[in-house]
């Protein structure tokens, strides 16, 4: 019988089961001499009781936390690495890991160095480093880690032993889509240059842009990611303008920054899209509410954790690093979702 007010522990799912603690203890192990039906038995009680591990006495059991660690900068409120994070929790979560996460206080390296201890305080197994911008990158760069990472978020440059989504691919999708619509002046509202997928995106538009001889592409002022920056800098591109010296569209490097366009637009009395297309990317769950309703590129964030736990767990439980049959490098697509701005 169940003490009031105390959660069933093991000694209860054993009276239930019909079966010793050391039987359960090996079930919740997954030892291999354990009979099927046994463990079935062991199963439905451990159900029928609602019980569950008690992860510090695990710990003792196997030496192991079974526990992945996220660094995250301080900016992982913005919808890409916010969507990362929940990403991997939910991966991990499949995959039998816990998940804690530790945010960079700043992008400094001594920031860097004191959230990493944080995390590896807690006995992580392995981390994932959802931190895009250059200056942390750097700082990770510099630190000797004893335990396996995996970074989420890069771009897919050179060098690049991460997972990502090919930037580069998604921007030239957006752009093929506005020249394809007969659009021959285009601008790209940039996003942060300390940020790789910013960097990313833009190398993509000229790309682009490059391999299409009569088109004009111009590249603004950085933007910092929200939609007040897009309206500023959408008001300087819109200003008055001869009609023959006119941008007819615009590609930005999120969907925020693109909000701030159409704002900027409807100011200056520019109708969307008739008078100015207007492509994002993200796709946040906003975008297609819109008015009008935002064409944008779309991210897999799902396989983008899907991927990015693999390969850490496998990197963890000694499979190499090759895991889940993704190798690193191999980029995640994006999709271009077509609505009415564009």
């Amino acid at each position: 019988m169940i003490e009031s007010g105390r959660a069933p522990g093991v000694r209860e799912v054993a009276a239930a089961a019909g079966v010793s603690r050391q039987t359960v203890s090996r079930v919740l192990n997954d030892h291999p001499s354990i009979r099927p039906e046994t463990r079935d038995r062991v199963i439905a009680a451990m159900a029928e009781l609602n019980f569950r591990p008690n992860r510090a006495a695990r710990m003792l059991t196997t030496a192991r936390s079974t526990t992945i660690g996220v660094l995250a900068a301080s900016t992982s409120s913005l919808f890409g690495p916010a969507s990362s994070i929940d990403a991997v929790e939910n991966a991990a979560r499949d995959a039998g890991y816990f998940v804690t996460v530790a945010h960079t206080s700043a992008l400094d390296r001594a920031s860097v160095e004191a959230a990493l201890d944080h995390l590896l305080a807690q006995a992580v197994e392995g981390i994932v480093v959802i931190a895009p911008q250059q200056r942390v990158q750097d700082a990770m760069a510099a630190v000797s880690l004893s335990v396996p990472s995996v970074t989420l978020h890069g771009a897919g440059a050179a060098g690049d032993d991460g997972v990502f989504v090919d930037q580069v691919e998604g921007a030239r999708l957006a752009t093929r889509h506005l020249i394809e619509r007969g659009h021959r002046r285009i601008a790209h509202l940039c996003g942060p240059g300390d940020w790789a997928e910013a960097r990313a995106r833009r190398d993509g538009f000229l790309a682009e842009v490059a391999d299409h001889a009569d088109v004009t592409g111009l590249v603004t002022r950085e933007g910092d990611w929200t939609a007040a920056s897009g309206a500023e800098i959408g008001a300087e591109l819109l200003s008055e303008r001869r009609a023959d010296d006119r941008v007819t569209a615009v590609f930005s490097s999120n969907d925020q920054m693109a909000l701030g366009v159409l704002h900027a637009a409807r100011l200056a009395g520019r109708r969307v899209p008739e008078d100015l297309a207007v492509v994002g990317f993200d796709d946040i769950p906003e975008a297609a509410f819109f008015a009008p309703p935002l064409t944008t590129v779309r991210q897999d964030f799902p396989e983008l954790g899907r991927r990015c736990v693999a390969r850490l767990v496998s990197l963890i439980e000694g499979g190499g690093a090759d895991g889940g049959g993704v190798a690193f490098g191999a980029p995640v697509a994006p999709v271009l979702v077509e609505r009415a701005s564009a």
